[in-house]
């Protein structure tokens, strides 16, 4: 009896498991392939939404820069508790004039990401608490926090008992 039952939850365990991993797909999908399409002073800005679609970010300088994102992650398994795990992750960046003819292109991947030095020095505050952008700031929470008054109403009335 405890066989057939051992051999029941064994046959429902793996027949309800997937042996293929669960791909989790962001943004541009082929990416590394599509942006070898674009050609740098011949391709216009239709070409590359044409070719690309629109953007993932935008953003206006001296010309326009425009980012496109491909990312897969899946689950890496049992032994790590099933986190995932990002197994390609490219990043095209695109740089527009303002005739719209394509200027620029940069593409990396995974590899090249890792490479990237990021800055790891950080601003510090520049207002002291005597700066008119305390005394706003302050003067908002405080409204934001009763913003009918009330609180100071109760305050006087406790102070005149």
């Amino acid at each position: 009896m405890n066989k057939i039952l051992y051999t029941i939850i064994f046959s429902l365990i793996v027949t309800n498991c997937s042996f293929k991993k669960v791909v989790k797909n962001h943004g541009v999908p082929f990416l590394d392939k599509k942006h070898k399409i674009l050609i740098i002073d011949q391709s216009n800005k239709n070409d590359v939404i044409k070719t690309l679609g629109e953007p993932s970010t935008k953003s206006k300088f001296d010309n326009d820069v425009w980012i496109y994102i491909e990312r897969k992650e899946t689950n890496s398994g049992i032994k790590n508790l099933g986190k995932t795990k990002i197994f390609k992750n490219d990043v095209l960046v695109l740089e527009i004039d303002k005739n719209g003819i394509l200027k620029k292109k940069e593409f990396y991947n995974k590899d090249d990401m890792e490479n990237i030095k990021i800055a790891e020095e950080t601003t510090g505050s520049s207002f002291k608490k005597t700066s008119f952008v305390y005394e706003f700031m302050s003067s908002m929470r405080q409204k934001i926090n009763d913003p009918l008054g009330v609180r100071a109403k109760k305050r006087e009335e406790i102070s005149q008992r």
